[in-house]
């Protein structure tokens, strides 16, 4: 089993670290040919909103409604009836999501006006931002069902190709960044119809595996199906459950639409690094437990549950937290590294780096909530983790509303940074109150031996943290250098973080066979 989760994780992890890493080459391709001006600032709004109606509906509620549900027919009934629940359930989403689509594309004005209200403070970037959202609000629609198909390949133990479909987007998106809006009249709509068209690449991309699965049917409209009505029951509560940290994203740029031009810009870049760090594990880990834990429920294994819940918070707790530490140390560095050419200024560079200095340690938090949530959702208990979101959700406003906005007015210098601060400890107490709940419910049990891994952590730490301190300050100025010297001064500074920590943690009795489930 441990065996099995290992290389299921080690699979998505690595898959997802290629569409990491093509997603931060379309950042850089953004950054370098837009800068962050007022097109990347209108741009930003027309893709997050779809985009976090996608981590809302398509990776939130309805994956963690679809994948117990799927789960737990392919242990309990046959064939016929798992090819019969997808068909149901493509046919009834996708109407809904064509509707919802429809009607996005016709409000786009209300929309952005919703959403980005101090867009309508600076000329022309207000009717910039609904032209590219009726181009890119319609991204819904596709990935949603790519979601689903995500889902089928996932419970079936098939992780490569969902994890995959993140660079089929990511290519379609540099294309239309290079080539198309390098030659457009309008670069900006031209971005958007780069959404719109990496949406439907995605979807096509899955339905081949889909259906060497033989569960690939005609969709059809049944919302009274019984499973469709288990998999709408659970969505309904869970809609807030597992993405509150994508709703405080999206309230972010809500605040920081009457910031200065630039403030989102900056905001989404220094996410983009923080989510790189994110994707690349703990998603990918959540990804894998996920089907995991509902067979676990679905046979009544409470142990098994326990155990898988545990070994994947001491892999959070041994491979995030440094993580977190490096991107502190070195934001600077990476930021100048990553973006800081072309038409991405100096300036933007060090509010992008302040930026990602104030998401690091909610990397940590953002993780948890990751793994945490899934002890819920495989239990189909999404009622708990709404409760939880909309509490974390409410102190993040509530700091937005008492410190941000009065600290911009005020004439603080980077409010911006107190937007992603704010989202941090909203991240933090989601985290705590999903872990506080499992052990109410008696659904997980810690094994013994986390006190002697947590102070071995921070210890590792402190070393890793010195010894990158030391190490950056040889180097001296980042922007002065060429990006080849960028590259291997990063390089060399992520090689040796690596060692420091790895050494440290050998040094202090941590062998890897302890980390074995």
């Amino acid at each position: 089993m441990s065996r099995a989760i290992f290389k299921n994780t080690s699979v998505v992890g690595l898959t997802t670290l290629l569409s990491r890493v093509t997603g931060l080459l379309r950042d850089m391709v953004y950054s370098q040919a837009f800068g962050a001006g007022t097109l990347m600032d209108a741009f930003l709004v027309a893709f997050k909103i779809p985009n976090f109606l996608r981590r809302l509906f398509a990776e939130g509620a309805f994956s963690q409604s679809f994948v117990p549900v799927i789960s737990e027919y392919k242990v309990r009934r046959e064939q016929a009836a798992v090819k019969e629940l997808v068909g149901d359930v493509t046919g009834t989403l996708g109407v809904v999501l064509f509707v919802v689509s429809l009607i996005g594309v016709i409000a786009a004005p209300l929309i952005i006006l919703l959403f980005a209200p101090g867009f309508t403070q600076a000329e022309g970037k207000y009717e910039l931002a609904v032209e590219m959202l009726r181009w890119t609000f319609p991204y819904i629609f596709f990935v949603s069902l790519t979601a689903l198909f995500s889902g089928v390949l996932n419970s079936y133990g098939r992780f490569a190709v969902p994890a995959f479909t993140q660079v089929i987007m990511n290519l379609v998106m540099i294309f239309f960044a290079l080539v198309v809006a390098a030659n457009a009249d309008n670069p900006g709509v031209a971005l958007a119809i780069g959404v719109f068209v990496s949406g439907a690449a995605q979807l096509v991309f899955q339905l081949p595996a889909v259906a060497r699965l033989d569960l690939l049917s005609w969709p059809r409209w049944r919302p009274a199906a019984e499973g469709v009505r288990r998999i709408g029951k659970l969505m309904l509560p869970g809609i807030f459950g597992s993405s509150m940290a994508q709703v405080s994203l999206l309230l972010d740029t809500l605040i920081a639409s009457f910031l200065v031009t630039g403030s989102i810009a900056w905001l989404y870049y220094a996410d983009r690094l923080m989510e790189f760090a994110l994707g690349v594990f703990s998603i990918a880990l959540a990804t894998v437990i996920l089907p995991g834990l509902s067979a676990h429920h679905a046979k009544g294994d409470g142990e098994r549950f326990s155990t898988t819940l545990d070994w994947a918070l001491r892999l959070v707790v041994l491979i995030v937290v440094p993580a977190s530490v490096g991107l502190l140390v070195l934001a600077g560095p990476i930021t100048a590294t990553i973006f800081g050419y072309g038409a991405f200024t100096d300036h933007d560079v060090q509010m992008t780096q302040y930026g990602l200095m104030a998401y690091s340690w909610g990397l940590i938090g953002f993780s948890l909530v990751k793994v945490l949530a899934p002890g819920y959702f495989a239990r189909q208990d999404t009622r708990t983790p709404v409760r939880v979101g909309l509490i974390a959700l409410g102190i993040n406003m509530g700091i937005n509303v008492a410190v941000v906005l009065p600290a911009h007015y005020a004439g603080f210098a980077t409010p911006f940074v107190l937007l992603a601060t704010s989202t941090c400890i909203s991240a933090a107490i989601n985290a705590a109150l999903l872990w506080r709940g499992l052990r109410r419910d008696g659904v997980y049990r810690p094994l013994p031996g986390w006190g002697g891994l947590i102070w071995r952590v921070i210890a590792a730490n402190i070393v890793m943290a010195i010894g990158l301190i030391a190490l950056d300050s040889l180097f001296g100025n980042w922007l002065e250098a060429s990006a080849f010297t960028r590259v291997w001064q990063l390089s060399l500074c992520v090689i040796a973080g690596f060692v420091a920590y790895a050494l440290a943690l050998l040094a202090m009795g941590l062998r890897p066979h302890s980390l074995r489930l």
